[in-house]
């Protein structure tokens, strides 16, 4: 176990000199049009809930989107080139049933691209994403997000990896067993961990290094942000959060996390990446509030459909309930695209230009998202307003997708190397000769 000043430490180090560069950024007017700038860029999404739309509402990306933020005519629109699809398992509705509903949620993801071989290509390792680039294909990548999918099992999480998951949240909003929730960690009548991590999930983190899986601290408790950041030999991800310092949600990223996600990895890493959450509740700290205020009455809304649905003898779907949640928010005035951008700029300026990148949450947060994003068709404006802040072109690049294909291929090289020298580590769960 590492002592508390190992975290200080880590925390408290200087600004990375990108950092310091971006916070020096002048504006500046471009000769290269920003559109081109896009199109020429591979831009990756790290989450996208349209999983749950494939399963529960027979949903085809062929489809038009009925509502939706993801589709292949949106995708292309947007010049979209690779998604990670939320392998996401609601803990309540499906509790007892979590490999299961994981499985099914993965074989959908291959069933489109079963379906749909001249759109959409299954992608496992950053050269195929740059792969199915080339081709002009969708790359479909997945992460799972929650822990509790593994059922405290590393043999199901390798089963995982063998079916194509490249990165797990160690939580979603609910703690699991080995890892504590940021959702849930001031509720006494949840059990949690003493130090963020117990000793298996710090196994789990090793045997994602090894296997090649990102290891995604979106959705953690501080403590297990901090533990996980330690434990881990590869770099670490947000594969959906933004700045706590603009928007004071827990599930978004402080200051220091910043810094610290840069600086995962170990001594000779280039660090990790902090993918922006559109969702606005997560970046703009006036639609937070609005939120929160109607949080009673969509916990009600909830709460009367899911009675309803028992008295008719039916299973009530997370994506019937986003519907009820929906309704009610939507009240809410969506905040300026601005809010999405100034998120971005913010870890820019603290991590660094090559630690922040693109994690939407579409189909994931009932449709309240900055105004001018309605679907992964709107990316454009992402790119064009970066540029109009004096974003160069390399840097868009980097925010695009760049960024997180250098972490994939470090993590990658970091399970060679582990894979090499596992036989001799013996798990921290077992007997060792020493105190832990």
């Amino acid at each position: 176990m590492k002592i508390r000043s190992l975290v200080a430490l880590l925390v408290a180090s200087a600004l990375p000199l990108a950092a310091q560069a971006s916070s020096q950024r002048t504006v500046k007017k471009h000769t290269v049009d920003p559109l081109t700038v896009h199109r020429n860029a591979i831009v990756i999404d790290t989450h996208a809930d349209t999983t749950q739309r494939l399963v529960d509402e027979n949903y085809d990306l062929a489809d038009p989107l009925n509502g939706g933020n993801l589709n292949f005519e949106s995708a292309k629109e947007g010049n979209l080139g690779a998604e990670f699809f939320s392998i996401w398992v609601e803990p309540t509705l499906y509790k007892g049933q979590y490999a299961k509903r994981t499985l099914e949620l993965i074989d959908a993801v291959y069933q489109q691209a079963s379906k749909h071989p001249d759109k959409m290509r299954m992608a496992f390792t950053a050269d195929d994403i740059v792969t199915a680039h080339r081709e002009h294909k969708l790359a479909a990548l997945m992460g799972i997000e929650g822990g509790h999918s593994i059922e405290d099992s590393l043999a199901l999480l390798r089963d995982y990896y063998r079916l194509g998951v490249r990165y797990m949240t160690l939580t979603w909003s609910n703690s699991n067993d080995w890892a504590d929730s940021s959702g849930d960690i001031n509720n006494t009548n949840v059990k949690h961990t003493q130090d963020g991590l117990t000793d298996f999930g710090k196994d789990v983190v090793y045997e994602m290094n090894r296997l090649g899986m990102m290891v995604d601290i979106s959705h953690v408790a501080d403590k297990t942000f901090y533990r996980a950041v330690i434990t881990s030999r590869a770099p670490v991800i947000a594969s959906h959060s933004s700045a706590r310092a603009l928007c004071n949600a827990p599930r978004n990223m402080t200051d220091d996390m910043l810094r610290a996600v840069a600086r995962s990895g170990g001594p000779n890493s280039k660090g990790g990446v902090v993918m922006v959450n559109y969702y606005a509740a997560f970046i703009s700290q006036k639609y937070r509030d609005a939120m929160l205020a109607a949080e009673p009455e969509v916990a009600k809304a909830k709460q009367a459909l899911k009675e309803q649905y028992a008295k008719e003898g039916k299973q009530v779907t997370y994506g019937d309930l986003d519907k009820v949640e929906q309704q009610i928010l939507d009240r809410i005035p969506r905040p300026p695209l601005s809010d999405l951008i100034d998120n971005i700029d913010h870890i820019a300026k603290v991590a660094g230009i090559d630690h922040v990148g693109l994690g939407s949450d579409f189909d994931g947060v009932s449709n309240q998202l900055p105004q001018g994003i309605d679907s992964a068709a709107d990316l454009p404006k992402i790119t064009q307003a970066l540029m109009a802040r004096g974003y160069s072109a390399e840097d868009c690049d980097k925010v695009l997708g760049g960024n997180l294909l250098r972490v994939m291929r470090e993590v990658e090289a970091t399970a060679k190397q582990l894979q090499a020298e596992s036989a001799t580590r013996p798990r921290i769960t077992d007997q060792q000769p020493f105190k832990k």
